[in-house]
């Protein structure tokens, strides 16, 4: 068949805007066959960067581990780092970039509830997947986040429960101190269906909640003094995030506050956040967590080691966050190998199963609701900024995404495999026919 001379230029020119098209279509530079795009979303500025900025460097450590092994499926890792700067706002604009500009595969981020939620509807939207690596309050299981921090059954009720019991002290009179957004809200709702179903008045419950970088402590601390003059057994159970714990425990250290008469039990203060601090008039309060760096293991021994030669020796001190980013790493790693591809729909079916040998020192496992079953542990300050483990569980927990002590949470069901397919239904998305 023979073309006519004013047809052969048209469909010349047809192919040459469909070259055109696919190139200004292709992937980003590097997003390509030869390497896997690594998204990191923590804040390295603002009032969070004392406790995120060293979770970056974590997945850094990883990814680097990863490919001296080799990287995965061949191919190697490329690291994208963005700073959302403690904007919540601008963790949901920087996820979206992660996902839609630079194509990668993974994100490993967040720290606080407030941004988890302002990403959470991004990668739900864009298909992605979210490695959460914090404590929270609970209350969400998202089909694009595996959350590998404990869930309030796996540290806020066993921290409460200890502190009732003969070895925590018999508290019977509670001070609920956070920072005012949805964890520590959250978490202190929970806290108190669990403390009055114990027999706990409300009366002898004081909720404070302060501002993200707080700093005047004086006053609140002078009112937590009188309400433990009135003889009962008190503590507080701090849910403060960020830099405001320093300002906390000077002013904590400047009133003289003992752990004997007032203990302190944090959830969100680990050995990170304690260096610079006064640990000699610190000594005795305490913290609930998943694992600490003083754990005795040979697999915490490793995580140590490895951390230490990344900072050229620099900083060997590691805490529990850190620790749930290796293990949600590794885990997302042995998933991309099982499916033998880093698509998110076969990752996110090889991820349920997965399990790391941690440094904690127990088996990790993740579950079909996409939380983890974690060990919990009490630790107390000691002289030298280090928390000693005074207590823990005999097995890892598994946790529970919808709380038992708030009534509609208790009927909802977590499960993201056949029949439930569901993130927190009263019953399964499908039915037998």
């Amino acid at each position: 068949m023979k073309t006519s001379s004013s047809t052969a230029p048209r469909r010349r020119f047809g192919w040459g805007l469909l070259l055109l098209h696919l190139l200004f279509a292709a992937p980003v530079a590097g997003a390509d066959d030869n390497t896997i795009r690594v998204g990191i979303l923590h804040s390295l500025t603002g009032t969070m960067a004392i406790s995120e900025s060293v979770l970056k460097d974590t997945v850094l450590m990883l990814i680097d581990d990863q490919n001296r092994k080799g990287g995965l499926l061949g191919r190697k890792l490329v690291p994208i780092v963005v700073d959302p700067a403690s904007d919540w706002d601008l963790f949901a604009e920087k996820a979206r970039d992660l996902l839609t500009k630079e194509k990668v595969a993974v994100v490993f981020g967040c720290w606080t509830s407030v941004s988890r939620k302002s990403v959470l509807p991004v990668f739900e939207q864009m298909n992605g997947l979210l490695y959460y690596p914090v404590q929270y309050e609970g209350e969400e299981s998202s089909r694009n986040i595996f959350y590998t921090g404990a869930a309030p059954n796996q540290q806020a009720i066993p921290a409460a429960r200890y502190l009732m019991s003969r070895e925590g002290g018999e508290v019977r009179r509670w001070v609920l101190l956070g920072t005012d957004y949805v964890y520590p809200r959250t978490t202190n709702r929970i806290l108190e269906a669990y403390l009055a179903s114990e027999g706990v008045s409300q009366e002898d419950i004081m909720t404070i909640y302060t501002p993200f970088g707080y700093a005047d402590w004086r006053e609140i601390i002078e009112r937590i003094k009188k309400f433990g003059t009135e003889g009962k057994k008190i503590a507080v159970i701090s849910t403060i995030n960020g830099d405001a714990n320093t300002s906390f425990y000077k002013e904590l250290a400047a009133q003289k506050v003992d752990a004997n008469s007032i203990p302190v039990m944090a959830f969100s203060v680990g050995e990170r956040e304690l260096l610079g601090m006064d640990a000699k008039s610190l000594a005795g309060h305490l913290a609930a967590w998943n694992y600490f760096h003083s754990v005795k293991s040979p697999e915490n021994d490793a995580f140590i080691k490895m951390w230490k030669e990344f900072t050229g020796g620099k900083d060997e001190t590691t805490n529990d966050p850190m620790e749930a980013t290796f293990v949600g790493f590794r885990m997302w790693a042995q998933a991309v190998a099982q499916a033998g591809a880093t698509e998110v729909d076969s990752v996110r079916q090889a991820m349920y199963g997965q399990r790391v040998k941690a440094p904690s020192g127990f088996e990790e496992v993740m579950n079909a609701n996409h939380h983890l079953s974690k060990p919990i542990m009490i630790g107390k300050i000691d002289a030298a900024g280090k928390f000693e483990v005074i207590w823990r569980s005999i097995n890892p927990i598994r946790a529970d995404a919808w709380s038992k002590h708030i009534p509609d949470s208790a009927k909802r069901t977590a499960d993201w495999t056949f029949p439930w397919v569901c993130g927190g239904c009263i019953e399964p998305t499908f039915k037998e026919w």
